[in-house]
């Protein structure tokens, strides 16, 4: 017998995104969540480009703090700065977008099981009745049950918010090896009256928070006497190209269960959100037409493949280099025009995108 709706593990943003757009096309779909507040509390920045936001097809307004210009990359003595006299991105409070996108998947008719753990048992059990989606974070459940886990290298993250009156409309990012070894810190206006110190790190490294003590003492602004508003680890899964759709038992994955992630600053919102709308498509073929799941698959790596493959490569670079290297780098850039190249033609969603525009105006 063909199966008649969708059951979603994982109330994440990917997962409300897709629930929405599967209730829209008319298909019933149920969402899991072991939480009974899905995205609480916040454990992820919210730093997303404008021109991503606007592609998942959400009120997400109210869920912006502050509007973001461009950025200042640190390395040794050097900064490369891309700052834009337009605006490029806006934080986002993660936790208010993930509600407004539970929110509007309701309004458009989708069904929520809030508080609930989907084991082995529960997996199997849904498998047989409904296709199965795993939006169920960077340690996937459903990628570990159904053999969908691909090799990954874990990013280690620790961040923390301050209250720190502030007009700054821009992003410091440090690259250090010494300090965040396989990735870099960041101090981020979250708001007017907020910033954000964050540190990332390749897990194989050590331990994240122990990482961003060091940014703090080595970068920081002094904030010895004041305690945070919020701290809280995180993990992003970097992972290669690798299977996301089960087609013999109806399976699929989206958002950080599927790898889709820039590897290059770790952002997963944007992919996870345009896979969710392709894999809505894909679902609603393959209930009504019987047409492949594995559809979905090959067009979101045939969208967003090769900027993937980009980040990757972004990042293999400047996790390979030192502090030294990375300040070299710098200054060649700076020596190029690159900084002027980037304020003005850069899209920190899409490196083939500025391939493009570079090479057209090289012509």
């Amino acid at each position: 017998m063909a199966k008649q709706k969708v059951s979603i593990v994982g109330a994440g943003t990917a997962g409300a995104l897709l629930a929405k757009n599967l209730a829209k096309l008319g298909i019933r779909v149920v969402v899991y969540d072991r939480k009974y507040k899905p995205g609480s509390p916040q454990m992820a920045s919210g730093i997303l480009s404008i021109r991503g936001l606007e592609s998942l097809k959400i009120n997400y307004k109210k869920a912006v703090t502050n509007t973001l210009y461009g950025a200042r990359v640190h390395a040794g003595k050097s900064i490369l700065k891309i700052l834009s006299e337009k605006p490029q991105a806006h934080v986002v409070d993660r936790q208010a977008l993930n509600e407004i996108c539970i929110e509007e998947a309701k309004e458009a008719g989708a069904e929520f099981v809030l508080g609930k753990q989907i084991g082995s048992n529960e997996l199997n059990e849904l498998s047989r009745e409904s296709i199965v989606v795993g939006a169920d974070g960077a340690v996937s459940t459903v990628a570990k049950h159904f053999g969908l886990s691909g090799k990954t290298t874990y990013i280690l993250t620790y961040r923390a918010e301050y209250e720190w009156p502030n007009e700054e409309k821009s992003v410091d990012i440090f690259f250090d090896n010494r300090v965040s070894p396989g990735f870099f810190s960041w101090i981020a206006p979250v708001s007017k009256d907020v910033i954000e110190l964050a540190t990332g790190i390749d897990a194989r490294f050590g331990n994240a928070k122990f990482a961003f003590e060091k940014f703090v003492k080595a970068y920081a602004l002094d904030i010895a006497k004041k305690k945070p508003i919020r701290a809280y680890a995180s993990i992003i899964p970097l992972i290669s190209k690798k299977r996301i759709v089960d087609e013999r038992r109806g399976v699929l994955l989206v958002g950080d269960a599927a790898g889709q992630v820039k590897a290059s600053t770790g952002g997963g919102v944007i992919l996870g959100g345009n896979a969710a709308i392709i894999a809505a498509w894909a679902i609603k073929e393959n209930l009504e037409r019987n047409a492949p799941l594995n559809s979905y698959e090959k067009a979101f790596y045939k969208k967003f493949g090769v900027d993937l493959l980009l980040h990757r490569l972004i990042h293999r670079v400047y996790s390979s280099l030192d502090t030294k290297g990375m300040e070299i780098a710098i200054n060649i850039m700076n020596a190029v025009g690159i900084g002027e190249f980037l304020s003005k033609h850069g899209d920190m969603d899409s490196p083939s995108l500025i391939i493009k525009r570079f090479l057209h105006m090289s012509r």
